[in-house]
């Protein structure tokens, strides 16, 4: 098996798509170990970038409409201060499957 680690080249790599006045996008390592990371882009283009700490089992998300430079809390798998559509519902909610082993269920509420 070859060496995983002698490799630097990026895996995925992507640019902000969001105004200026949406705020300085957040500049994440991937690397970091003990956490986990998904970036989803929907229909219109908003970005999101879902990170989970699996020692501190905290969950965030930054949503470039929302402002870049504020992360909203990850919640059971909703945010409850942020109204989701079905499609980004459906993206968070597999992002915490994967790294909780959990589905965020109906009855905690959060996504519209």
């Amino acid at each position: 098996m070859e060496d995983r680690k002698s490799s630097r080249e990026y895996l995925f790599r992507v640019t902000n798509g969001h105004s200026e006045s949406c705020g300085v996008p957040p500049s994440i390592d991937g690397d970091t170990p003990g956490h986990r990371y998904s970036y989803f882009q929907n229909e219109y283009g908003e970005q999101f970038i879902f990170a989970y700490s699996v020692d501190g089992k905290r969950g965030s998300l930054w949503m470039g409409d929302a402002g870049w430079e504020r992360s909203f809390d990850v919640v059971d798998g909703f945010v409850p201060e942020l109204a989701l559509s079905e499609t980004e519902f459906l993206w968070l909610a597999a992002c915490w499957k994967a790294a909780t082993g959990q589905l965020p269920t109906a009855s905690k509420g959060g996504s519209e």
